[in-house]
């Protein structure tokens, strides 16, 4: 962030930082502020806590997607459907073996505190969810690309095959207050439990909740 900023560390990411980053004062050139990638609209500007979801290339078949498209014109219910979708475990989930899973979070710690700072993460076995603050000079649309084409390579090396890992698409969301961050975080660690992978947040391996004990919150209708 730009000079006099707090300094918004994984332990406090309240009411000061979601302030700051809600200075949009002349994003640089390669942030593409507010924009539409064709549903929702967002906003990429310096300093913003954005949440991001980014998935494997075969987690939603295009007929799901087909459908869901004609079904419903509302783009947060059309989210949720598809966040449903995605904890159901479709394809081939390659992100549940432990190797693949720690070549994941092993990229998004790399980059924490030189391109974002990195304040939560869930490596759920088809689909990742992340919360970071973005940094000047490093647009998310960048972060996001980077995350996906140094870890294909790698995940791509480990099961010994060639082609997409990723779907090129991907969700973001920036965060709109604390009540917003609050359902985000524990929207993000209780991600598991919700999915029937484990009982407790903190017994998921792949995931920031292991580190930290947060405070429960409403993440019925919060999140989006």
């Amino acid at each position: 962030m730009g000079n006099g900023s707090k300094n918004c560390g994984s332990a406090d990411v309240s009411s000061a930082c979601i302030e700051n980053s809600r200075r949009d004062v002349g994003a640089p050139i390669n942030h593409k502020s507010w924009h539409s990638r064709g549903y929702l609209p967002h906003c990429d500007t310096p300093g913003l806590l954005q949440f991001i979801t980014f998935r494997l290339y075969d987690s939603l078949p295009v007929h799901v997607l087909n459908r869901l498209a004609q079904e419903n014109d509302d783009d947060v219910e059309k989210l949720k459907q598809i966040e449903s979708f995605l904890d159901a475990g479709h394809g081939t989930c390659w992100l549940k073996q432990p190797d693949v899973a720690n070549i994941v979070e092993d990229a998004l710690l790399h980059g924490d505190e030189q391109r974002y700072r990195l304040l939560a993460w869930c490596v759920m076995p088809n689909h990742v969810h992340v919360l970071i603050e973005t940094r000047d000079g490093c647009p998310l649309s960048r972060v996001v690309q980077g995350w996906k084409s140094f870890t294909s390579k790698l995940i791509n090396q480990h099961l010994v095959r060639t082609g997409t890992v990723w779907m090129r698409e991907y969700f973001d969301r920036y965060i709109r207050d604390d009540r917003h961050l609050a359902a985000v975080t524990a929207y993000i660690h209780g991600n598991p439990v919700k999915a029937g992978l484990v009982s407790k947040e903190q017994d998921w391996l792949y995931s920031s909740a292991r580190l930290k004990v947060y405070g429960s919150a409403d993440v019925s209708s919060a999140v989006f």
